[in-house]
């Protein structure tokens, strides 16, 4: 459904929307331009104006198709249903992906477009807005990262990979010596957008995620299974958009580093691997 010509609108649509509602604003809001949806939970202007004009042009790119943008579910949450219907299509966008590093002026932002037809993600697009970097992908037709194929790389030897900052807590706290040994950095740069360009780039090998938002992941995993890699749940079933939001994720760059990551997470004594009741 979705044609050559047509991603590259995407890709366009993207770099627009960049260029006219983020950028200028970056380090430039004001304090009544930045509120909490909820605690520890950021919005700001240039969100919902980005949101606002991805939306306009996707209905563009492909009329009828609706939108699940992130601000959109924070007004109907009921939206979330349109990403599971059998048969059909729609775009799952993330116009601000890093609020609060935006909204604190550090350059960690990312913007996040897939589309999803019949349940599953078959194109996803995310931009590095600070550093105009671009993934692109399609089901069965790979990625590339800035034009250039992008093919996952063996794990190595420490596994680097990007986790939140409780979990590499009890990592240290939990994992004996020797399991500890088994992984190397691990962080976070509060933008999965920009963790999964890096594990692309190839300077990590994996990541997990408690929460699992569709516009935060459903791009990024098809990249990684386009490259090779792979996605699954904390049960071990493949990562899907519409698997519900404390279903956990872990993906990774390949399937050697899927295999070694979980086998680190199973092998600590907290329940990791249990999604959250």
């Amino acid at each position: 459904m979705l044609d050559s010509g047509d991603s590259e609108r995407v890709v366009e649509l993207m770099r627009e929307t960049a260029a006219a509602e983020l950028l200028p604003r970056f380090r430039n809001l004001s304090k009544d331009e930045i509120r909490q949806k909820r605690p520890g939970d950021v919005v700001t202007v240039a969100d919902v104006a980005a949101e606002h004009r991805l939306t306009a042009g996707l209905a563009r790119i492909l009329p009828g198709v609706p939108v699940v943008g992130e601000e959109a579910v924070e007004n109907d949450a009921g939206l979330l249903d349109l990403i599971a219907r059998p048969g059909e299509a729609c775009w799952i966008v993330d116009p601000l992906d890093g609020t609060a590093n935006f909204a604190a002026g550090r350059d960690r932002f990312a913007m996040i477009v897939c589309l999803v037809q019949d349940a599953t993600a078959v194109a996803g697009w995310i931009l590095d807005v600070p550093r105009d970097r671009m993934a692109v992908t399609q089901r069965g037709g790979g990625v590339t990262f800035d034009g250039s194929p992008v093919q996952g790389r063996a794990s190595g030897d420490p596994l680097n990979g990007f986790v939140g900052y409780r979990i590499a807590k009890s990592f240290d706290e939990q994992l004996n010596a020797g399991q500890r040994a088994r992984l190397g950095q691990i962080t976070t740069l509060r933008c999965a957008g920009a963790e999964y360009l890096e594990i692309l780039a190839g300077r990590a090998n994996f990541s997990l995620y408690r929460t699992t938002k569709p516009w935060d992941h459903a791009a990024g995993t098809l990249m990684l299974r386009e490259a090779g890699g792979g996605a699954v749940q904390f049960g071990n079933a493949p990562y899907m958009p519409a698997q519900p939001l404390n279903a956990g994720l872990i993906a990774a760059s390949t399937g050697e580093a899927l295999d070694e990551a979980r086998a680190l997470l199973e092998a600590s004594r907290m329940p990791l691997l249990s999604p959250r009741p």
